[in-house]
């Protein structure tokens, strides 16, 4: 039992570490000489960063997206410490129920918002705002690393949901 511990402990972990690189790090469309996500577009030749703001088109979807992410990051910080506090509270036999809820509300988010990015990333790259073409560019690691964000937090809510506290 304590080996199944560890590994809903760390895999619960390695889910919350990949949703905040996916938020952070700058790298949901990447081309040759420059990479976006959703809070900046940098070019890599100069070094130079500028912040996505409402003179970008399609501004109000990089919003969601920035809410949905971020939404997802805290639900599944904090299904991790109710998790922690129902490891000591619960009584023997029962699940793990409010646990598995927020994980899955973390799921339901970070899926809203790599669904959003996907439906309205060439409307989100035509915009005047960009100083050079990012247009012809591809997906980056984090927007990889948000879909696999994904499936760890959906496989940890229904690991939560069928999990029974044992002796």
């Amino acid at each position: 039992m304590l080996i199944l511990l560890a590994f809903i402990i760390v895999f619960h972990i390695t889910s919350a570490a990949l949703l905040f690189i996916s938020t952070i790090d700058n790298a949901w469309w990447v081309g040759d000489n420059f990479s976006t996500d959703v809070w900046r577009m940098c070019a890599t030749n100069t070094s130079t960063c500028m912040a996505i703001t409402d003179e970008f088109n399609e501004y109000q979807s990089i919003q969601a997206v920035q809410a949905a992410m971020i939404l997802s990051t805290i639900f599944c910080c904090v299904a991790f410490l109710i998790f922690i506090l129902q490891l000591f509270r619960l009584k023997q036999g029962e699940r793990f129920v409010l646990t598995s809820i927020i994980q899955l509300l973390s799921c339901l988010c970070v899926m809203i918002a790599a669904s959003i990015y996907t439906d309205r990333h060439e409307e989100l790259h035509q915009s005047l705002g960009y100083r050079m073409e990012v247009s012809k560019g591809q997906y980056g690691y984090s927007f990889v690393l948000a879909w696999i964000a994904f499936a760890f937090t959906l496989i940890s809510g229904v690991m939560y949901l069928v999990l029974r506290k044992r002796k």
